[in-house]
């Protein structure tokens, strides 16, 4: 039943990553004031509506060689990593929040809660990274959501401490903190030093998201980390081939939230 539901979840993500990367570009041509890609999956040159066995996550782009099928030109890599990597997100997350058989069987109400809005936290700060990693923005309504989410992550968490331990504590208020400044104050730093040129202002707005999503300062300290290690070995060798070349930073800092989540969750970084 277990395995079951793990493979459910990764079909799922690799469904919600082709969904995320779609609704991306419908997105970005509305905000253009361009004519939309319409109800049903088109190709973006020729306009072709896509027949179901042309649209199927993954398998379609495999077996097209990642081109439409009419014109023949090709679509892009988005699309495939987007659905292949949302579903690693979505199949990781759900075997680090639920490692054991019997804590599958046996998990709280207010566990499913926590999974359930991590998992919509997760698709909309994924959505985000693809529209950042796309266009070098991110779209003001759903930063909006995902505020939402983490302050319903952090009320839920909150309500589980305190109902566990029974008594009040100002811990987990100075966590959530120290996490926010770390994450989002440094961001925030960079981009009043630079003027926007170092990051951009939505930058250190997701950084306020994950770690408030996150919860302590060290786990903040670690996204910190790894959004930057990766940025650096990821974009490195395209900086310096081209010195010009604008880093969008949404979608390592989207990275670290989900790396950081799976380590906290399996026991990896037990802080």
């Amino acid at each position: 039943m277990q395995v079951v539901f793990y493979i459910f979840a990764f079909i799922i993500g690799v469904c919600f990553g082709s969904f995320l990367c779609c609704e991306a570009r419908r997105l970005r041509l509305k905000e253009e004031g361009k004519k939309g890609l319409g109800k049903r999956s088109v190709c973006p040159f020729c306009k072709h509506k896509l027949k179901w066995y042309e649209n199927l996550p993954v398998i379609s782009w495999l077996i097209q060689r990642g081109k439409c099928r009419k014109c023949g030109k090709k679509i892009g890599a988005a699309e495939i990593f987007s659905e292949i990597l949302t579903g690693l997100a979505m199949l990781a997350i759900t075997m680090s929040f639920f490692q054991t058989e019997y804590a599958f069987f046996s998990a709280s109400a207010m566990a499913w809660a926590i999974f359930a809005i991590t998992i919509l936290l997760t698709l909309t700060l994924i959505f985000l990274a693809i529209y950042d990693g796309l266009y070098g923005e991110l779209p003001c309504l759903c930063l909006t959501f995902a505020i939402i989410c983490a302050i319903i992550i952090v009320i839920l968490k909150l309500w589980s401490f305190f109902s566990a331990s029974g008594d009040f504590s100002f811990a987990p208020l100075l966590n959530l903190l120290g996490a926010i400044f770390i994450l989002g104050g440094t961001y925030l730093i960079l981009y009043l030093i630079s003027k926007g040129k170092w990051v951009g202002d939505g930058d250190w707005i997701l950084g306020v998201i994950i770690a408030a999503a996150l919860g302590t300062p060290w786990l903040a300290l670690i996204a910190l980390f790894v959004a930057n290690f990766s940025a650096c070995l990821i974009m490195l060798p395209t900086v310096i081939k081209s010195k010009n070349r604008t880093i969008y930073f949404g979608p390592f800092l989207v990275l670290a939230f989900i790396l950081t989540l799976i380590m906290s969750n399996y026991g990896i970084i037990n802080l």
